[in-house]
């Protein structure tokens, strides 16, 4: 496994203008089914539940990182569900939800960017279609079918691998990507993936470096795009992860060690 070497690592000096792209769920917050230890903070809650947190360290070095270089959540929550969250930063410049398909500016729905979104999933259209009617029809569905703003498909399923297994026969796979993460279920047009989302945003605010990181398979675009990457050993390994890659060995809560990284090489 290839990553940074230190040398070069010594040269990163602070930029301007330099953006940090970050998945949130088991990259940056955890819900409570995580075991983060007892040293954490609330930063979700639904329904009058506590259901999301950050650890301690998490929480104080994400506020250094902040004022150092851009921070931009990127996730595949819908808008209400990453306005749950509160990170202790206030409202962000930007963040990038819906997998990159809506952009908040400021806490508000750019207009003009869902709009590009809905254009660039347009040749997906048929793909997911076929998708939610298969899905529809599935026995092992055990949640509501969605499609997200017309961006992509959601449910959730029980037997996940085999559904994802089955669409995976049935859809054309250089138009759309068949993900999965536990029991949750997507269909997303490749032109949605984060990796793109955050290339349009470092054209928009005319962005230098961009740092990213993450921990699953729906993040490996956004990471291939980054100059910089932070990954879990287990995904850097499982997807053969190497150019600009910084592997995190997970001894400790995955976010921790990526904003400690980060810091370090900031002072």
């Amino acid at each position: 496994m290839k990553s940074i070497q230190n040398k070069s690592i010594e040269k990163w000096q602070p930029l301007k203008n330099e953006i940090f792209f970050t998945d949130l769920d088991n990259t940056i917050i955890f819900s409570y089914k995580h075991n983060i230890g007892i040293d954490k903070v609330n930063i979700e809650m639904y329904q009058g539940r506590e259901i999301s947190y950050m650890t301690q360290k998490t929480y104080r070095l994400l506020k250094q990182v902040a004022k150092k270089m851009l921070l931009v959540p990127v996730t595949t929550r819908s808008v209400e569900q990453y306005n749950r969250i509160d990170l202790g930063l206030g409202v962000l410049p930007y963040a990038l939800v819906c997998n990159g398909g809506i952009m908040l500016e400021n806490g508000k729905e750019n207009k003009c960017w869902y709009q590009q979104s809905l254009m660039s999933v347009q040749s997906a259209q048929a793909e997911l279609q076929k998708a939610f009617n298969l899905l529809e029809h599935d026995r092992r569905r055990i949640f509501e079918l969605r499609f997200i703003r017309r961006l992509f498909v959601f449910t959730k399923c029980v037997k996940p691998q085999e559904v994802v297994c089955k669409l995976k026969k049935q859809v054309d796979l250089t138009v759309v990507d068949v993900l999965n993460n536990n029991n949750k279920i997507y269909v997303v047009p490749k032109t949605l993936r984060k990796g793109e989302s955050i290339k349009r945003l470092k054209r928009y605010i005319e962005g230098k470096r961009i740092l990213a990181a993450g921990d699953s398979e729906f993040d490996i675009s956004m990471l291939q795009a980054a100059d910089i990457a932070f990954a879990p050993k287990q995904l850097a390994d499982k997807y053969n992860l190497t150019n600009n890659f910084i592997v995190m060995p997970e001894k400790r809560p995955l976010s921790d060690e990526i904003l400690e990284y980060i810091v370090k090489y900031l002072e």
